[in-house]
């Protein structure tokens, strides 16, 4: 029988001193990843503006003096807008010298250059490229193509990381991510921004899965949510960076280049991050296996047998005879082919509301475009240590369902105090958001650790990648139904999002009901693993530290354990003793 990964485990130790370090490290680039997916919230913010008044060269959106309040109200039309009279922002009188009170007769005409209020910010790249009035979809269709870069990143990055390895793709996408942050500060035009932004998304995306799949193939089961939880914990703490550099930095190139700049510093992981040992002894590169493995045991200060492999299987020599898995094995089963859609239609609706209320976040109708992101990511810790504490009592399944239902249902409760609460409670409204992005982080979070749980190794990264770039798809479509609330207007209009992230998220959670418990099980390795995954009995084989607690002999690494018809190990004596 072949040694796996979670054999070596049981006497590696799950989580001991090299696991937390590598974590650690790992969980670092999760911060630039959490900049690098929210920086658009500030780089293109529209801000309040109006038609510049022609011929007046130093016209500014602020009004200077009566004459300038003077030549405004000559020049621009007012227009009811969410129930008020303002200055129309895209259209001018076609004769401002005309003066006459008389203005329903009066030609209006789209205008080509604007003032931009800068209380809030100096320049953003929707105030320079003028993504206003009809070319104000240009902004959404500025992020729907990063989501689509990442949608691509996640799949091919999953994809690179399974052939050449989990340690070759993360840098490639690291000196990709560097590279691009710095380069879009000098986006000109439309397009050379999109395309920079998706490279940028392609590179970010990567680097967060890939660093997330190595995190979680080196600990134990036991330790896999607390590990896949605080990858999350620094994209919230990336969050929380971006809301205080942003609020102090207030022109968006000097911006960029701050949260880009730093990210260099990650291209010293060639020499700081091991390949996957997991990844590696799937491929059968024992050897280079048992160098990390060995590396590992000396950090934990546990004794390892002198040779390792020594009983296992005649080493095979040919691509053809390993196992292998692609994605369309994920298809090829019924019971694979449910599972997958379930967790795909998860990943989706859990990043359309995740993202989706970041982008909001402007739109609660309380409180200022700064103070709401920075509510938006700091509501995620709680969320994270509820997952941490609840989870590997409760199960992932039953957490990721209650959060996305709790979640989902604060987000459509926010229809009542938005349209039936006046202004002083509006405050309800914000906190039921603020409820429904807590639901939403800790679904992601868990979705992240659950999905992986049930994908085998033969194609988890490939899988998990898969899955993230369908939360993509989630992303690219959350920015229009934001704006599609911009558009009907008024308290539904602002209503109107929220109402579609909270149904989605329901319905999503009721669907993870039919998926199976992954709480304390062995990793499926191979595509039978992972159709058996659920509908078998659980042999759950002893930890190392559980040994050591019911007083039972260690079992030597080389050897496996049999269970008798009450599906209790079976201890034989080892031949060569693991101390710890």
């Amino acid at each position: 029988m072949r040694l796996t990964f979670d054999d070596v485990l049981r006497h590696l130790g799950e989580f001991g001193p090299y696991q937390k370090w590598m974590v650690f490290v790992l969980c670092l680039p999760g911060i630039a990843h959490g900049i690098r997916m929210m920086i658009s919230v500030f780089l293109l913010n529209i801000p309040n503006h109006r038609c510049a008044i022609p011929g007046y060269d130093n016209d500014t959106y602020d009004v200077q003096s009566d004459s300038h309040a003077h030549f405004i109200n000559a020049t621009i039309p007012y227009v009811t807008r969410d129930g008020k009279m303002q200055l129309d922002r895209c259209h001018i009188y076609h004769d401002p010298g005309n003066g006459t009170s008389e203005v329903a007769n009066r030609t209006v005409v789209g205008c080509q250059k604007w003032v931009y209020d800068k209380s809030v910010f100096e320049s953003t790249v929707s105030t320079e490229l003028n993504f206003v009035c009809d070319d104000a979809i240009l902004a959404t269709h500025s992020q729907m193509i990063f989501m689509g870069g990442y949608f691509f990143g996640a799949f091919a990055a999953g994809a690179l990381g399974d052939k050449i390895g989990r340690k070759k793709a993360l840098y490639l996408c690291i000196i990709s991510l560097t590279i691009g942050g710095i380069i879009l500060n000098w986006s000109s035009n439309f397009i050379m921004f999109v395309i920079i932004r998706f490279i940028n998304a392609t590179s970010t995306a990567g680097v967060f899965t890939t660093c997330f799949v190595i995190a979680l193939e080196i600990v134990g089961p036991s330790k896999r949510v607390w590990t896949g939880v605080m990858v999350q914990v620094f994209f919230a703490i990336g969050m929380t960076i971006l809301s205080g550099a942003a609020y102090f930095i207030r022109d968006w190139h000097t911006l960029e280049l701050a949260m880009a700049v730093p990210v260099g510093i990650f291209l010293v992981y060639w020499w700081v991050i091991p390949e996957s040992p997991r990844w590696l002894l799937n491929e059968f590169r024992d050897q280079e296996a048992e160098v990390i493995i060995r590396r590992a045991a000396d950090v934990n200060k546990v004794t390892l047998p002198d040779k390792l492999f020594d009983n296992q299987t005649p080493e095979i020599e040919t691509d053809d005879d390993k196992p292998k898995g692609n994605f369309f094995h994920l298809f090829t089963h019924p019971v694979m082919c449910i599972r997958t859609l379930i967790i795909f239609f998860n990943w989706l609706v859990v990043s359309m509301v995740y993202y989706g209320l970041s982008l909001n976040s402007d739109n609660l109708g309380a409180g200022s475009l700064h103070l709401n992101f920075l509510l938006v990511g700091l509501v995620e810790f709680p969320a994270y240590a509820l997952s941490i504490l609840l989870v590997n009592r409760l199960g992932r399944k039953f957490i990721h369902c209650a959060m996305m239902i709790i979640g989902g249902g604060s987000c459509i409760l926010t229809i009542f105090t938005i349209l039936y609460a006046d202004q002083s409670l509006q405050w309800i409204t914000v906190l039921l958001a603020m409820i429904g992005k807590l639901g939403a982080a800790a679904g992601f979070a868990i979705i992240y650790v659950f999905s992986s749980e049930l994908f085998p190794t033969v194609i988890r990264h490939s899988a998990t990648g898969a899955s993230s770039s369908w939360a993509r798809v989630g992303g690219m479509i959350a920015p229009y139904i934001v704006d599609w609330g911009k558009f009907v207007g008024g308290d539904f209009g602002r209503a109107l999002p929220l109402l579609m992230f909270g149904s989605l998220s329901v319905l999503a959670g009721l669907l993870a009901l039919l998926l199976p418990e992954t709480l304390n099980r062995d990793l499926p390795e191979t595509i039978e693993d992972g159709i058996k995954f659920g509908r078998e009995p659980v042999h759950h084989a002893p930890t190392h530290e559980e040994e050591k607690q019911r007083g039972l002999p260690l079992l030597s690494i080389r050897e496996t354990t049999d269970y008798d018809e009450n599906h209790s190990p079976i201890y034989r004596k080892p031949s060569a003793p693991v101390t710890a």
